[in-house]
């Protein structure tokens, strides 16, 4: 059982441990799946590396995903980087894919911007306060143009990355930004406690979702540095 509360507009999930949370998260993407599948027969989500990969695990052990998720097929629905090509050509490849996917209906557009509209992002944090691959002070931070674009000087190995750019994660209907342990107290910290500096914000407070909901999946360790918040 999580412990809930709301820091601004963003809710707050605070687990006893890691596996709390992946099975919190398992539930979730579920229910989400299963809402957004009934209302318009499609279920986008992005889902970044790190240890979200063994959440999404869990989500597959517990079998808490919907029985049509069984047709998952790689073929047609798991749209993965071209890591064969150039930064600039992997970039630009995915990009070409998402307009693809948008024309033919796959995804939705937001009517405010006109990016993309994922139903959810799974996305985690780094200790620098980064998420995908949009580093603190990097020159990314500022793109408004691209859906999709590439770094070749990451702070953090590996040194070239591709990444959605803000406005694609901005768009987002729901994005779950999972934290668990202690290499990001600091970050959580400084993101979430009561005196979080405006003058230096860290990326991962640098998100405004057009019209989303931003949901933290968190465990005691990664909040231990956080004062006792109000429930909601």
């Amino acid at each position: 059982m999580a412990r809930e509360s709301r820091v601004g507009d963003q809710a707050l999930l605070v687990y006893p441990s890691e596996d709390d949370v992946a099975a919190g998260l398992a539930g979730y993407t579920a229910k989400l799946s299963e809402e957004f599948a009934k209302g318009r027969g499609a279920f986008t989500v992005v889902l970044s590396g790190g240890y979200l990969i063994n959440c999404l695990r869990y989500v597959y052990n517990i079998k808490e995903v919907p029985v049509n998720a069984q047709s998952i097929s790689e073929k047609n629905q798991v749209y993965a980087i071209n890591d064969t090509l150039s930064a600039e050509g992997a970039a630009d490849d995915y990009e070409e894919c998402l307009k693809k996917l948008v024309k033919a209906g796959v995804i939705e557009v937001s009517p405010t911007s006109g990016f993309p509209r994922f139903d959810l992002m799974l996305l985690g944090m780094g200790p620098d306060g980064h998420l995908a691959s949009l580093f603190p002070h990097h020159p990314l931070l500022k793109e408004k143009k691209r859906w999709v674009t590439f770094i070749k000087d990451s702070p953090k190995p590996p040194p070239v990355r591709i990444t959605f750019t803000f406005p694609v994660i901005d768009a987002s209907a729901y994005i779950a930004m999972v934290v668990v342990g202690n290499g990001e107290v600091e970050a959580v910290r400084k993101a979430l406690g009561p005196h979080n500096d405006q003058s230096d914000l860290l990326p991962v407070q640098m998100v405004s979702l057009e019209n989303g909901e931003f949901t933290w999946f968190t465990d005691k360790e990664a909040t231990s540095e956080l004062p006792d918040l109000p429930n909601p």
